[in-house]
């Protein structure tokens, strides 16, 4: 072996041993165990849920509640959707007025947030560092503030009780634009330069270059965004019945007192059942941006 192999292998001896946790067997056990616990906790809400939409009338009103239903039936299920068939608009439209919603409003947000983040990221101009500024400001205000001046604008533009006073507001969401800007400040600038020294143009260069490079980023956005939109009930600017969204017909199922109680429990199940799945196809994705890994210079 030579001189320059066994100095190789000494460094990869270090560096497995810098890697190595300082932490005994029991040690580990109790980081196991904990995270267990932990894992417990958080998906105990979700089994609840679950069962609690599988219950019959008699089981849901049991004290103390049980955790697993006795004898579970998709009753509640067929109810509610019985129920939302005697509706004046089909169940159907309120599922399309959703889901055009909650596409076209992800994707103008993903768009528009991927460009603006990029210019603020890669490019040098009068006032780039003041307008972020602004945007990690408007982080601190909720929808609630907002309101009020969002239908002023909406009103004049003349876009109340249109499916565009819901989705163009959704273009500017700052946490999207926030989490783009801050995850391409980590992508080499070298990189860039490279493609625009091959000839390549702006456009080729963020679609090509840019995007592939911080997946993980605009897939949690991705995230954010359909949670808000699923789950806006879009009641502010929405009046006409039939562009009314899906959780806002379900939420009319709540009102209908206690003979409606197995209908509510489905209605959550329905509601929450987009996120989590398209929560658990982008995971690892996600996980990735949130530990800010990513391509460095």
């Amino acid at each position: 072996m030579s001189k320059k192999e066994k100095e190789t292998e000494v460094v990869k001896h270090h560096l497995i041993q810098r890697r190595k946790p300082n932490r005994s067997i029991g040690g580990d056990i109790g980081v196991y165990v904990f995270l267990f616990l932990v894992g417990l906790a958080m998906i105990y809400p979700l089994v609840f849920a679950i069962n609690m939409a599988l219950k019959p009338m008699d089981e849901l009103f049991m004290f103390p509640p049980k955790l697993f239903a006795r004898n579970p039936t998709l009753d509640n299920f067929s109810d509610l959707f019985v129920n939302m068939s005697k509706s004046t608009v089909a169940f159907s439209r309120y599922v399309f007025n959703t889901v055009f919603i909650t596409a076209v409003g992800t994707a103008g947000h993903l768009l528009v947030a991927s460009m603006g983040a990029f210019v603020l990221a890669k490019y040098e101009f009068p006032g780039n560092q003041t307008f972020f500024k602004l945007v990690t400001t408007a982080m601190m205000f909720t929808g609630y503030v907002t309101q009020i001046p969002n239908y002023i604008i909406i009103s004049k533009l003349g876009w109340v009780d249109t499916f565009w006073a819901c989705i163009i507001p959704a273009f500017a969401f700052p946490m999207g634009f926030f989490l783009m800007k801050q995850f391409m400040e980590g992508l080499p600038s070298t990189l860039i330069e490279a493609a625009k020294i091959d000839g390549a143009s702006e456009w080729r260069v963020f679609t090509r270059i840019v995007m592939p490079n911080v997946k993980p980023a605009w897939l949690t956005m991705i995230i954010y965004s359909v949670q808000a939109l699923w789950n806006n009930q879009q009641a502010t600017f929405i009046f006409s019945e039939e562009k009314k969204t899906l959780v806002y017909a379900l939420n009319q199922i709540l009102g209908g007192g206690i003979a409606r109680t197995g209908q509510a429990q489905a209605v959550l199940i329905i509601v929450i059942a987009v996120p989590i799945t398209i929560f658990m196809f982008t995971e690892s994705q996600i996980l990735e941006t949130m530990a800010s890994s990513g391509l460095k210079d």
